[in-house]
Order: C-alpha cells, then sequence, then structure tokens
C-alpha cells in the first residue's frame, strides 16, 4: 500500500504513517499464503540400519549404497544422478542421469545393475527418500531377492 499511495500522489510518506491512516479507517490488508503444490505423504516401507556404518565388504556385491543426487549446470538447469556404489572396492554398479527426480530413477538404476549382476543378492543401502519408501521399491526388493538397509532419520553421516 505504501508504494501505491506514495507513486500516486508523488510522495514518499512512512509506512508506518500508511499503516496507521489504513488502522485509523479500519482497512486491513490480507495477507494469504500460498498452497504447497506437493503433499506429503508418510514412509509407507522402511528398514532397520543393518549397514551401522561398515563401510567396509568382506567380498564383492555384498553391500551396495545408493542415493540419488541433484546436480545444477549452465543457467539453473538440473539433473538427478542415481548411483550404486559397491563397497567391496568402492566401484559403481549403475547410473542413470535424468531430468526428473522420481521413482523410475530409482528403479530402472536397480534393475540395471541387477542386470549386470544377476546372481548378486546384496544389501542394499540407502536413506528414507520418498523413492526408497515406496511400495514400488518394495516390489523390487520382493523380484531381485535383495535385503535393505536405511539409515536412521536425520543421520546424512549413515548414508
Amino acid at each position: 500500500m505504501t508504494l501505491a499511495v506514495n507513486r500516486a500522489l508523488h510522495t514518499n510518506y512512512n509506512w508506518k504513517r500508511i499503516r496507521r491512516i489504513m488502522r485509523i479507517n479500519q482497512l486491513f490488508s490480507v495477507i494469504r499464503r500460498k498452497k504447497p503444490k506437493w503433499f506429503k505423504s508418510t514412509a509407507e516401507h522402511t528398514a532397520k540400519n543393518m549397514l551401522c556404518r561398515q563401510f567396509h565388504a568382506a567380498q564383492p556385491n555384498e553391500k551396495w549404497c545408493t542415493d540419488v543426487t541433484e546436480l545444477k549446470y549452465d543457467n539453473g538447469c538440473k539433473k538427478y544422478l542415481s548411483a550404486i556404489i559397491n563397497l567391496y572396492d568402492c566401484s559403481i554398479v549403475s547410473y542413470i542421469l535424468s531430468n526428473k527426480n522420481d521413482n523410475k530413477l530409482v528403479m530402472d538404476t536397480i534393475k540395471r545393475a541387477m542386470k549386470r549382476n544377476p546372481k548378486a543378492r546384496p544389501m542394499i543401502h540407502s536413506d528414507r527418500g520418498f523413492q526408497y519408501t515406496s511400495h514400488a521399491y518394495r516390489q523390487l526388493k520382493e523380484k531381485f531377492q535383495f535385503k535393505l538397509s536405511m539409515s536412521r532419520v536425520a543421520k546424512c553421516l549413515d548414508n
């Protein structure tokens, strides 16, 4: 209101003066908050932290860690990288780069890793992101028979 009044009258009144005049005339501004464009969902499936910060494996394909990372480049553009690392030798088992951070990104990464290592039955450790607590991820676990491990809530160093 202060900007509008000062522009219309070519004056330089203080915002406190405008507010006082509005209050005298019983005019009140209405501030509406924007509604969020997303809905918070509850974590459907979680798992215990089986890894317990033991980031060493005795044999290949015993322990894998996975996460999704946001990469910013160019002029505010974003890409999302989903990767799986083998803790035996810190090699990358599988990765996918995508424009969207969705379930499909994680599921495709797991499928690609299992296709490259068909006999592997690893323990896959992740955080508690929405992709890893979804029904689709649980179905993928049943299909490929891998074990789940998830870091504790609000413990970024676990992952």
